[in-house]
């Protein structure tokens, strides 16, 4: 990955990243006020050689005063130094337990002596620091005094007693503070990338080029009241969402200019990604360019478009591919522009096979010879085998995408299904992607043209292209369903379609 890929993953991630930086954080904040505060309190001695005065002397005692001071701090923590310190104040603990609170150290070529006593009283702190010096002076005394008898020619003096420190040495809050802060953080980040190698859902637009290198023709941007109003005509002409179907109907028009396709089946890999409201939507969003389009539910196992646009569905793809009615007279106009539908018909009991009967393929070349636009509906990829089947009659195919939905393993399952029946994939529609953040492939709410400002004027007359239009008897895939679909199906249902059509004609 390079450095944007990591940048959109720290993005994508940075609840998580800013919950674990604030957790370390209150982590830190909380041991620092329970662990009890210790207390450094310090003193200084001074090593000195007894000697007449001469330059000489004086040279020869500072060199000998540093090679013992590193004796005497040794010294400092032995029992011999200690116990006497604790007898003097007459305090509860053992010499190997205080000298574990005792620190002597010496600076470089210097005869100076630092003593530090750390403990949870300031008070005691300064006492054992002070009394440990007076020990430390006696012992060397001790020491150094001649066999002979007579004074010690070193001696040591305090030249910093010890005073009761008003700050506590530790905790260090704000160094607490910043470490917890760092390690949450650092937590945060690694918690962030671990996620996004687990996740295997689809998110983003590099997601979909990591399996596929076929075109992203657009991303519908997501809109919490789509599943309320989930119809172009309802959505804000302004709103993120209906640009996204206008920049969708221009890259639709580029992909299939050059290929001549006329005939677009619409399809995803698993049920729940949007296909249906995308065909449905996609085929409004054409016709109000001002192209004649038929949008056709193929989807014989769940059939969506009908519920959408409000339509009647008893009699419409099913009814035509067994000749229950011509198709003239089952097409429904809807809106006010150029958009006629097919409805589904009543649900078979092989919809494999009516999809992929030489009825459906001479249906499918019928309607290319009088509408500009066949959108088609169909089931998922993954489920069933109907857009595999249906793929091979039609100009192109496109897959509905549904970010956060479908795997990566489930996408490239569908797009190995079409390639084994030598579909033509025209490209991927990414499904509610976010208008914001990382992942977003949407476009802001600036101003954009209404749709009234979209070209409106048929391209087309309906009526003379249907006087031209030839259909061939169809061919019977099942008579038990032909017996089941006649006995439902009433006359007066039926009848409503050609004369719901003919005043749409005459209009």
């Amino acid at each position: 990955m390079n450095l944007q890929e990591y940048l959109r993953i720290l993005r994508r991630n940075w609840i998580w990243i800013v919950a674990f930086s604030l957790l370390g954080l209150l982590l830190s904040g909380v041991a620092t006020i329970v662990v009890k505060p210790n207390y450094t309190a310090t003193t200084r001695l001074f090593v000195a050689i007894q000697n007449s005065g001469s330059v000489q002397e004086l040279q020869q005692g500072n060199t000998f005063s540093q090679a013992r001071v590193q004796s005497y701090v040794k010294i400092a923590t032995t029992p011999a130094v200690l116990q006497p310190a604790i007898n003097r104040l007459g305090i509860e603990t053992t010499a190997e337990n205080l000298a574990e609170s005792v620190k002597a150290s010496t600076d470089l070529d210097t005869v100076l002596i630092n003593i530090s006593v750390t403990d949870h009283s300031s008070v005691q702190a300064a006492a054992i620091a002070q009394a440990v010096a007076d020990s430390l002076i006696s012992s060397v005394d001790e020491l150094e005094k001649p066999k002979s008898g007579g004074v010690s020619p070193v001696t040591l003096s305090v030249v910093a007693p010890a005073k009761a420190p008003a700050e506590p040495s530790s905790p260090n809050a704000k160094l607490n503070l910043l470490l917890g802060s760092l390690t949450g953080l650092a937590l945060g980040t690694v918690l962030a990338l671990l996620r996004t190698s687990l996740d295997i859902r689809i998110r983003s637009e590099a997601d979909i080029r990591r399996i596929t290198e076929s075109p992203v023709l657009g991303g519908i941007a997501a809109d919490p009241t789509a599943a309320e109003t989930p119809l172009l005509t309802e959505a804000a002409q302004r709103s993120p969402r209906a640009e996204s179907f206008r920049q969708l109907r221009t890259n639709m028009q580029f992909a299939t200019v050059s290929r001549q396709v006329k005939t677009i089946l619409v399809t995803s890999s698993l049920p729940g990604e949007g296909k249906s409201s995308t065909a449905t939507n996609l085929a409004i969003a054409m016709a109000r360019s001002g192209q004649a389009v038929c949008l056709v539910d193929a989807d014989l196992r769940r059939p969506m478009i009908s519920e959408y646009l409000g339509l009647e569905r008893n009699a419409g793809l099913t009814t035509a591919l067994l000749g229950a009615a011509d198709v003239n007279d089952l097409l429904q106009p809807w809106g006010g522009d150029n958009l006629f539908v097919l409805t589904s018909g009543q649900i078979p009991p092989n919809p494999s096979e009516l999809l992929g009967s030489r009825s459906m393929r001479a249906l499918i070349e019928r309607l290319e010879t009088t509408f500009d636009v066949v959108i088609i509906d169909t089931p998922p990829l993954l489920p069933v085998t109907d857009a595999a089947v249906l793929s091979q009659h039609v100009g192109g195919v496109v897959v509905v995408v549904g970010t956060q939905q479908v795997t990566n393993k489930d996408l490239e399952k569908s797009l190995n299904s079409l390639e084994l029946v030598s579909a033509n994939l025209l490209g991927i529609v990414m499904n509610r992607t976010p208008t914001r953040g990382p992942d977003a492939y949407g476009y802001g709410s600036y101003g954009y043209e209404s749709f009234e400002n979209e070209p409106s004027t048929p391209s087309f007359s309906l009526k003379e292209r249907a006087e031209t239009m030839e259909f061939p008897s169809p061919h019977n895939d099942d008579d038990e369903f032909q017996r089941l679909l006649h006995a439902q199906e009433s006359k007066s249902t039926a009848s409503r379609f050609p004369q719901r059509l003919a005043r749409r004609r005459e209009d």
